[in-house]
């Protein structure tokens, strides 16, 4: 494990980077933090999905040391780039780039997850046609870019609450449009009852829509662990291991 610096511009970005065992090259499993920024429950995902044979790489979508400590500082780091998702295209990319700069990561074999703002972000990079083989969106935002976009080629997996308002029904109806429009290998796996943050063990504000529920994330651990593998064509992931989901699975 060891924490990676990089750039986007004049901008400097901190991930943190997880290996499997071994040394051979492997494909690489971006995971894009929610709008409290990257800090240690992405670190612990990425440590979690390390050892499912990938590198995983927990990237930085707002800068070096600046994270949200609270609701306030958090919707302050998040909503200039919900704003501007031209921005978010520009750090996805810069990512990217950096994992191809690693010599343990498959150039070839990269795929990302998120969470919330992180799977906003992740369907916005298959939007934009970067380089990516698949992104999945765990309780993510789904609401579409503003200008329309040309063809879809990565896999999408989205995991969603049917409860969740912040995806409503007239988001999850207008997705499921949009990527049958733009060609793409798409699945969407509403969990009934679920709330936004259904994988997050603290999350329990039900009358504001966010509330854990086991069942729904072991369901969508398994679902992801099974889509990866089949993304990345990668044997020695291709078996999920028989446990609870885990509590870092979403970086809340």
């Amino acid at each position: 494990m060891a924490f990676h610096e990089y750039r986007s511009g004049d901008d400097v970005f901190e991930g943190y980077i997880a290996y499997p065992e071994g040394s051979l090259v492997a494909p690489c499993v971006l995971i894009v933090h929610d709008w409290n920024g990257c800090g240690e429950p992405t670190y612990r995902l990425a440590d979690e999905i390390a050892q499912l044979g990938y590198v995983a790489f927990a990237i930085d979508m707002y800068g070096k040391g600046k994270r949200g400590g609270s609701p306030e500082a958090s919707s302050m780091l998040m909503e200039p780039l919900v704003a501007n998702r031209a921005v978010i295209y520009e750090r996805m990319q810069a990512a990217i780039s950096a994992a191809k700069e690693n010599p343990r990561v498959d150039k070839m074999a990269i795929a990302a997850i998120g969470h919330c703002f992180g799977g906003l972000c992740v369907l916005d990079g298959a939007r934009r046609s970067l380089d990516l083989l698949g992104v999945v969106s765990v309780h993510g935002v789904l609401t579409a870019l503003p200008e329309s976009t040309g063809r879809i080629t990565a896999k999408v997996l989205i995991l969603h609450g049917n409860e969740d308002p912040l995806a409503p029904p007239k988001d999850v109806a207008a997705i499921a449009d949009e990527l049958t429009n733009a060609g793409a290998d798409w699945q969407l796996h509403v969990f009934g009852h679920a709330m936004h943050a259904f994988t997050v063990t603290a999350a329990n504000q039900p009358r504001f829509g966010l509330l854990y529920d086991k069942v729904a994330a072991k369901r969508a651990w398994a679902l992801m662990i099974a889509f990866l593998a089949e993304t990345f064509g990668y044997n020695r992931a291709s078996q999920p291991r028989e446990h609870d989901c885990p509590a870092a699975f979403n970086p809340f």
